[in-house]
């Protein structure tokens, strides 16, 4: 029998259960007693936070990862979101990736007035005396490389702070960071 699980990620953790590097680095299983073969559908990097499904199940992640099913992130940017950038992004962007140039698919953006609960206030980013931030939505059906981050860099509004909030169907509802769910199936 499989298990999955929801986590809201916290800031500050590799996405990941082994990691053999040298330097020390925060991973999944400081957070919860997860079954041996648990693994991370997805990534988020060290930086990101938000929901990530984990399983036992190979087939499973395969399901999830498909260029189908969507993820919706939820990411602060520095200074305020114009909506000529929200059409740009919409359209897709050129960005870098495996030091390539790659134009995003087409995807949902829209800017966020407010947020929920469980976006939480995270890791203090900077204060006020930096200038205004706003928040914004991108739900993509690919997942490169910091996708998210060098998209919104590129219609120029750097992200500061980036929260997935759904994969599919399935939201991090009212999980706070650090928190898990144990859940009988993803149903995307």
């Amino acid at each position: 029998m499989h298990h999955h699980f929801l986590l809201h990620k916290p800031h500050g953790y590799l996405s990941q259960f082994v990691y053999e590097k040298k330097r020390f680095k925060k991973l999944l299983g400081e957070l919860y007693n997860f079954p041996e073969g648990t693994m991370a559908i997805g990534r988020l990097d060290e930086d990101s936070e938000g929901l990530l499904l984990l399983t036992t199940d190979g087939m499973e992640s395969e399901n999830v990862r498909s260029k189908t099913v969507e993820k919706e992130y939820y990411a602060q940017v520095d200074g305020i979101v114009t909506d000529a950038a929200i059409e740009v992004l919409k359209k897709g962007v050129e960005i870098g990736f495996k030091g390539i140039r790659y134009t995003t698919k087409p995807c949902e953006a829209s800017i966020i007035n407010n947020l929920p609960d469980c976006i939480g206030t995270g890791k203090r980013i900077r204060d006020e005396r930096h200038g205004p931030t706003s928040w914004l939505s991108v739900t993509l059906t690919e997942g490169k490389f910091r996708q998210v981050r060098k998209m919104t860099a590129a219609v120029g509004y750097p992200t500061l702070r980036l929260v997935r909030v759904r994969v599919g169907n399935i939201t991090l509802q009212n999980l706070k960071a650090g928190e898990v769910a144990k859940v009988e199936n993803f149903l995307l």
